[in-house]
């Protein structure tokens, strides 16, 4: 350990090396801390100092914070990890630096008050109903009406969360989303019951300084695997024409749970009655989509949660115009992966390809939704090309699909 000059800035949780490495790279503009359930690896040249703790546990948090803050002087507290978001906000608060109040982070990670304080604000959103067992279940549901949408509370990665079409479907729907809130976060309990809201998914990428929220970017979202909503893919367009329609509303949901800072990632569908809510995830979106964001705007999302987290005037003017997108890709079967390959490179022949990841190797057991999730082996990697269009990154997309080959040992 050594004593930086400057103040530090603690990340908390969120150190996946794969999926959020791109977070800590561009936050170490700033001196880092670490606090995390493990000492540093990977990331070990870039962290002044660290502290390992549970990261979901308020008290570890704040006791682990208070020990480096005896040690350094700390500029900011921040995180991308969605289970840690309470405990950032109380660490911020105890240390007294810029962040969010712990309620308004509850608020984000318990759907029922989300959509509590969504119908109390006017912001357009889904009928919700939370339930404790099947019997209140199938009554929310006749209530609502079907399609209906299950899901636990204060999860995360679609864990859970499953459409059911008639009544006939509900007790096995039920199953399915009482195990998933079984290892929910601890801010909110019980399954909902919610108004399917048919129409294309997309989320609003914002940024939120001093209780103002400007909508920064718009991604479109790819979903499979009915009746569950497995993300498996995401584009995101410098100038989309959607941004204008769809910010208001994202700005007005980030409001209504009380944010006051930081980066915000607005998930939405767009009915045929408009843009409405699905839910406020008070940090950079996950598969990747911050490095979209850079790719086709320029915008640096860590590096502006950082620079607000320390209380830095951020800067939110784009340098690209430009389409990023990713593919993740998920075996045909479940299985046993034999084998993975993509005759194409990233290199100079093929310069809108901007990188392929490989999450499984040989012999790894792979698993298909809904028996897996993104903590589960479901996915075997993913794609990510650049380009000067929407239409023309799913061409390419569909490019290194049909140069793609996987295979799988049932």
């Amino acid at each position: 350990m050594s004593r930086s000059t400057r103040p530090l800035l603690i990340i908390v949780g969120g150190t996946d090396p794969v999926l959020r490495g791109y977070c800590i790279e561009q936050a170490a503009a700033y001196p880092i801390a670490l606090i995390d359930t493990k000492p540093p690896s990977w990331q070990q040249h870039l962290v002044v100092d660290h502290e390992v703790a549970d990261t979901h546990d308020p008290e570890a948090v704040v006791a682990a914070g208070l020990a480096l803050a005896a040690r350094h002087c700390i500029a900011g507290v921040v995180t991308w990890d969605e289970y840690t978001l309470v405990p950032t906000a109380e660490l911020a608060a105890r240390l007294n630096v810029p962040g969010n109040s712990a309620a308004a982070m509850t608020a984000c990670r318990d759907k029922a008050t989300s959509r509590r304080l969504f119908d109390e604000h006017g912001v357009p959103s889904a009928t919700s109903t939370r339930v404790d067992n099947l019997t209140a279940a199938k009554a929310a549901a006749l209530r609502t009406g079907f399609p209906v949408v299950l899901k636990p509370s204060s999860h995360a990665a679609s864990i859970g969360v499953v459409r059911v079409d008639t009544p006939e479907e509900l007790p096995g729907a039920w199953e399915f989303a009482a195990a998933g809130a079984g290892d929910q976060g601890p801010e909110g309990s019980g399954v909902l019951v919610e108004e399917y809201l048919s129409g294309p998914e997309i989320s609003v990428e914002c940024v939120t300084q001093h209780g103002v929220t400007t909508a920064l970017a718009v991604t479109r979202k790819e979903v499979a695997f009915p009746p569950y909503f497995e993300e498996v893919g995401h584009t995101v367009s410098a100038g989309d024409p959607l941004l204008p329609e769809v910010a208001p509303v994202a700005v007005q949901a980030v409001r209504a749970l009380g944010v006051t800072a930081g980066v915000q990632h607005v998930e939405m569908r767009l009915t045929a009655s408009g843009p409405r809510i699905i839910e406020v995830n008070s940090r950079i979106g996950g598969d990747m989509i911050g490095q979209l964001v850079h790719l086709a705007t320029g915008l640096d999302l860590p590096r502006i949660a950082s620079d607000i987290a320390c209380g830095q005037l951020p800067d939110l003017t784009p340098t690209a115009h430009s389409t990023a997108a990713i593919k993740i890709i998920y075996p045909p079967a479940t299985g046993t992966l034999a084998k993975r390959d993509l005759s194409i490179r990233p290199g100079p022949e093929y310069p809108w390809l901007h990188q392929v990841t490989w999450l499984r190797d040989i012999g790894e057991r792979v698993v298909l939704p809904p028996a897996g999730n993104l903590n589960t082996s479901s996915r075997v990697g993913f794609l990510i090309v650049t380009a000067d269009s929407s239409e023309e990154a799913q061409d390419s997309l569909s490019c290194l699909t049909d140069a793609l080959t996987l295979s799988v040992t049932p």
